[in-house]
């Protein structure tokens, strides 16, 4: 017998509680960079304590307390005919809570194979509502919840302090932020200017020139796991006397080397990318935006020649990867990118290597600050949180790091590659890309 899922009941969810009039959110510049992508994040727990009352009644109160904090998640998003651009009519039109069965022990489920697990299964798709939730009860008494967004809402930073405030509210915590949804704190200069080497790596499109992304092979989803030894091992060889590479420069280093050994060898380039938050660069202090809701990512690019790269140490090749971060770490990039958008409105923007328009290229996302083994909801810590997406069609490799639930410092790794570049990291003699299996989480 095959893993599926019986759907129960679906819930529409608004929020209780004082909110603003019903009003339209324009969004930011950066908002219109982030693809309207969607993005889930799935975390899985042990089975509640038999004291702990059947867990749907008491999430679809929570998050009605959340949505009041988070009140454009239970909005709607528009296409604005005048403007030709989305926007998010705040109206508490309401999130979608949906309670499913599955029919085998959490044991049984294929954390590896994320084809096989998501789409139609942990996570539901209705185009009417930017989040969505699916609570899934599992045949030993454990589950699993799934959080879907649509992207023009935030970017992880503000994803995880949703996650973060909604399990504070369920656990009737103090609230650790209070969120701020003042997108007009991002705003271009006037006269708006910019670098012109930003031609080079964005370009305006539409949401249709994102569905026919052209994809020159399938792409899978994996999962895996990274222990500890493996991440210190990689960054003692990235880095120098003088110079200590970060743990995601010499992890980014090593998949960089696996890559060249993976691609079609007519190639001579091939490119990384590094999702960089600018909310440290942007505001006045490194906290003055830190609960802004909203997307304030940016993209960073390294281009490498396929034979340099081959020949490369771990520690020059950490090297090209620290110089490539760090021309948009700080505010003069971020100033740019938000001129650079204005100068090209009306519509949506992506950087050429996502739409497939730069050659082979992977593009890496840390999430080393994202709550995972923070997220109770009032049954327990997580035993793993994660994250992935339901899309189809992406011009680009993405790998996602999340720390472990165990809080070890070991790594939970999510993928999404062509089939040749899985091969390659599985294949690697130093076991980095361990497949995820119920043993890691001691089921």
């Amino acid at each position: 017998m095959g893993f599926e899922v019986k759907f129960i009941r679906k819930t529409i969810v608004k929020a209780i509680g004082p909110l603003p009039d019903s009003h339209i959110l324009s969004l930011s510049n950066l908002d219109l960079l982030s693809g309207r992508f969607p993005v889930t994040y799935f975390y899985f727990y042990n089975k509640p304590q038999d004291h702990i009352p059947t867990p749907f009644p008491a999430l679809k109160d929570s998050l009605a307390k959340c949505l009041s904090l988070f009140y454009p998640f239970a909005g709607k998003i528009v296409q604005n005919s005048q403007t030709n651009e989305p926007e998010i009519i705040c109206d508490n039109s309401g999130a979608l809570l949906v309670e499913a069965k599955a029919n085998i022990p959490l044991k049984e489920l294929d954390f590896y194979n994320l084809d096989k697990s998501l789409e139609g299964k942990l996570v539901t798709i209705h185009q009417d509502f930017p989040l969505q939730i699916q609570v899934t009860n599992y045949t030993c008494g454990n589950l699993s919840m799934t959080f879907t967004f649509d992207h023009a809402l935030g970017d992880a930073s503000a994803f995880g302090r949703f996650l973060l405030t909604w399990s504070e509210i369920a656990t009737s915590k103090s609230l650790s932020g209070s969120p701020d949804h003042r997108r007009d704190l991002i705003q271009a200069r006037s006269p708006p200017t910019y670098d012109p080497s930003l031609d080079e790596n964005f370009i305006s499109c539409t949401l249709q020139d994102i569905a026919n992304i052209p994809t020159g092979n399938k792409v899978l989803k994996r999962l895996y796991y990274v222990d500890v030894k493996s991440i210190d091992s990689l960054q003692r060889l990235a880095s120098l006397d003088s110079e200590e590479r970060t743990k995601i420069e010499a992890f980014s280093a090593y998949v960089w080397k696996i890559m060249v050994r993976a691609i079609n060898k007519n190639h001579e380039k091939c490119k990384m990318g590094w999702l960089v938050d600018g909310r440290t660069r942007l505001g006045k202090d490194r906290n003055s935006m830190s609960n802004y809701i909203g997307n304030v990512i940016s993209v960073a690019f390294g281009d490498g020649d396929v034979h340099g790269l081959k020949q490369a140490s771990l520690a020059e090749t950490a090297t090209l990867v620290h110089d490539s971060i760090s021309k948009v770490t700080n505010q003069a990039h971020f100033l740019d990118l938000i001129d650079w958008i204005e100068c090209h409105r009306p519509g949506l923007m992506l950087s050429k290597i996502v739409l497939g328009l730069g050659g082979p290229a992977i593009v890496v996302s840390s999430g080393r600050r994202f709550p995972v083994s923070e997220i109770d909801f009032g049954f327990g810590n997580p035993i793993l949180g994660t994250v992935c997406s339901t899309i189809e069609k992406i011009g680009v490799g993405y790998i996602n790091q999340r720390p472990s639930a165990k809080g070890d410092g070991s790594w939970i790794v999510s993928v999404i590659l062509w089939p040749e570049m899985i091969a390659a990291l599985e294949s690697d003699p130093n076991h980095v890309f361990q497949p995820m299996n119920a043993k890691f989480l001691q089921l």
